[in-house]
């Protein structure tokens, strides 16, 4: 399987791509987590990245194409993989495109998880993490048993720097005028299938379940 996830910030990307992930034995290859990665070793990627990330805009296409093109050289690409917030803009996803024409392995599915900006908005800026393990919480639907810290090892939990709403809502907007068009490119393509993201999770992943059955059945 080789498969891209769209969808807005906090639309869970990441919690399905693990999910399918295991579920396909694919590598999951997180571009957000691979430049988050990069601005805690403060590397020089890292802090070009962080001026963009900080501020809710997109990180240059040539950044993440050349970080995309290597990743997909190492081994455990080759059994299939699956691209977690990439590609963001419709010139990333003609590169990809030709990238993995070239390599003779072409997209078998695009998977929108689709969900309405103010539901997005609530999920994200009450969205705690702990710095410790990685566990996310939600003040509201997951503050965990004692609220503000990690059930796994007792951290205070944090808030992601562009996890605050005036951040969120720049996030939206920048996804609404440069990478919703993906949509529509990929719909042309015949690819992609569209899921209510605004479900809980066990049922999102119930339906991207089935359709990549059918998808793997063609």
């Amino acid at each position: 399987m080789r498969l891209v996830l769209l969808g807005p910030p906090g639309a869970g990307k990441g919690t399905q791509a693990s999910i399918i992930a295991q579920r396909y034995e694919v590598s999951h290859i997180s571009t957000g987590d691979m430049l988050r990665e990069q601005v805690k070793k403060k590397t020089k990627l890292g802090q070009e990245a962080a001026s963009f990330m900080n501020a809710g805009q997109l990180v240059p296409d040539k950044v993440i194409l050349d970080m995309v093109r290597n990743r997909l050289k190492r081994k455990d690409s080759e059994k299939g993989f699956l691209f977690d917030g990439f590609p963001r803009t419709v010139p990333q996803a003609e590169s990809l495109n030709a990238m993995l024409e070239k390599a003779g392995k072409p997209l078998d599915a695009v998977i929108l998880l689709d969900v309405k900006d103010d539901f997005l908005v609530n999920r994200l800026t009450l969205r705690r993490n702990c710095p410790e393990c990685g566990s996310i919480y939600h003040m509201e639907s997951k503050p965990g048993r004692v609220p503000g810290y990690c059930d796994n090892d007792g951290a205070a939990l944090v808030q992601r720097e562009d996890d605050n709403e005036k951040v969120v809502r720049q996030r939206l907007q920048v996804y609404h005028e440069q990478t919703a068009p993906l949509v529509d490119f990929y719909r042309k393509t015949g690819q992609l299938s569209e899921v209510d993201a605004s479900q809980e999770v066990a049922r999102i992943s119930l339906t991207v379940d089935r359709l990549l059955e059918k998808k793997a059945k063609k």
